[in-house]
């Protein structure tokens, strides 16, 4: 089994002094919008390797490039984007504490602000993904890392919130055993784990939560969680 610790959108400073943590995580899942300092503070509290994806909150990262030599952007020698240490899985597949991590960061396009996309582009990002995955011939993924949700699978009614149609046949591709996203706020309630395709679970992980995956039996046990207010 593999803990894993996701987080998404909403700090919770108790994490930050390893309140509400059991056990050690072998890894840390951003599903977006959180500054990068709490995930560099969770990785380095849980010494466990981070993955993430940007949210429509955060910084643009496109167009970093990380070389033998360090990070540039547009040829000129810049530092790490992102959180330090931290895994961009935006637009990739990653396999990081014995488990296959694919990402699609961002939000639907609302404002034209950054990592926001319309139907047409992240349907392209999602064409990518599942090229590449059946290009290198691999085995499913055991998480599919997003900032929103699939379209009528947790997501809102305006427009900043609805979810992405592209994720439905993405996860029949993949057959991720979680998706994990952010992103939709639940206001004092308790968003339900959803499903999604044959055999995968949509969870929303807005505070946090913590569970155990086994990668062999795609076996899931969820340990805590919190939502935020």
């Amino acid at each position: 089994m593999v803990r894993v610790l996701a987080v998404a959108d909403e700090v919770v400073d108790s994490l930050t002094f390893g309140v509400g943590i059991e056990g050690r995580p072998d890894l840390i899942l951003g599903a977006g919008d959180l500054p990068f300092d709490y995930l560099e503070i969770l990785s380095s509290l849980c010494d466990a390797p981070c993955v993430y994806v940007p949210g429509n909150h955060d910084r643009e990262l496109r167009g970093y490039h990380r070389g033998r030599t360090g990070w540039t952007r547009a040829g000129l020698p810049t530092e790490d984007p992102g959180p330090r240490g931290g895994i961009n899985a935006d637009g990739r597949t990653v396999t990081v504490a014995g488990l296959r991590i694919s990402g699609l960061g961002g939000s639907r396009c609302y404002n034209g602000g950054t990592n926001q996309y319309t139907d047409t582009q992240q349907r392209l990002r999602s064409m990518r993904l599942r090229c590449a995955s059946v290009l290198s011939r691999s085995v499913s993924t055991d998480i599919l890392l997003t900032h929103s949700p699939a379209r009528g699978v947790g997501d809102g009614d305006d427009t900043p919130h609805r979810g992405f149609d592209c994720f439905h046949p993405l996860v029949r591709s993949l057959r991720p055993t979680l998706l994990v996203h952010g992103h939709v706020h639940p206001y004092g309630s308790r968003p339900r784990d959803l499903p999604i395709g044959e055999a995968t679970t949509s969870m929303n992980v807005v505070g946090f939560c913590q569970f155990d995956i086994d990668p062999a039996t795609r076996k899931v046990e969820i340990v805590r969680r919190r939502h935020g207010a």
